[in-house]
């Protein structure tokens, strides 16, 4: 194992469930070759799991003012870059980018986060004349619901956190799957939300068998939008 490598967990209804009596995944410094860590993978009782929280999440926070959104939001922001090298660390270990090319994707994740949280406070709405006389129309913007994501392994911070940012700060909540090869990145990100006060299962990041995973929860009623980044094949799979 790698000494500067974070331990490996999922994260379940506001739990950190590590890899002890759990199947693993093995995640291969690609520098070196070696094994960096073992990463826990969700069982289906996990994935329902995390989707009835989801639900439950979902139902408070969509109800909570854009700007307390943006509060707790901005402070997550502040900690990333506060710990943007110890997250560094944690992608070059696992991605294979130079220290300085690794923190700048670090610093771009937070700077992501801060231009979403500034969007939602501004999700403004339109009045649109009506036919008749004296008549009005209201279009007010609501969060659609539950998302489910899913990110590749080349941008194991930026990805996660374009997915993340834009989910929650406009009132939904968010069960990811990062890549099971560059899991720490984004486990990191969501150790920062979780500090700054999100609610437990607002933000949810599970691992597991790719087509297995995204199956599951696509199927579920509860996920009302899917966010994916990766290849052609893999996304008309799911669609």
């Amino acid at each position: 194992m790698t000494a500067q490598y974070d331990a490996l967990h999922l994260f379940i209804a506001g739990e950190w469930i590590g890899a002890p009596h759990r199947d693993t995944h093995e995640v291969i410094n690609p520098a070196t070759g070696e094994v960096a860590g073992r990463l826990p993978l969700a069982t289906a009782a996990d994935l329902d799991r995390a989707l009835a929280t989801a639900a439950e999440a979902f139902n408070v926070w969509r109800k909570k003012a854009p700007y307390d959104r943006a509060r707790i939001l901005a402070k997550a922001a502040s900690l990333v870059r506060e710990r943007a090298d110890h997250i560094a660390t944690q992608l070059t270990i696992e991605e294979g980018k130079s220290f300085v090319e690794a923190k700048g994707e670090v610093i771009a994740s937070a700077d992501i986060l801060d231009w979403s949280l500034e969007e939602a406070r501004r999700a403004y709405g339109r009045v649109i004349p009506g036919r008749m006389p004296g008549h009005r129309a209201l279009m007010i913007k609501e969060p659609v619901g539950p998302v489910a994501a899913f990110t590749p392994w080349n941008f194991p911070a930026l990805t996660p956190m374009r997915k993340i940012a834009a989910s929650i700060a406009s009132g939904c909540s968010c069960i990811i799957k990062p890549a099971e090869e560059t899991p720490a990145s984004a486990l990191a990100i969501a150790r920062c939300l979780d500090d700054a006060g999100l609610p437990k299962g607002v933000l949810q990041v599970v691992f597991g068998v790719p087509a297995t995973v995204s199956e599951h929860l696509i199927a579920s009623p509860v996920i009302r939008k899917v966010s994916f980044t990766g290849s052609t094949a893999v996304g008309k799979h799911l669609l």
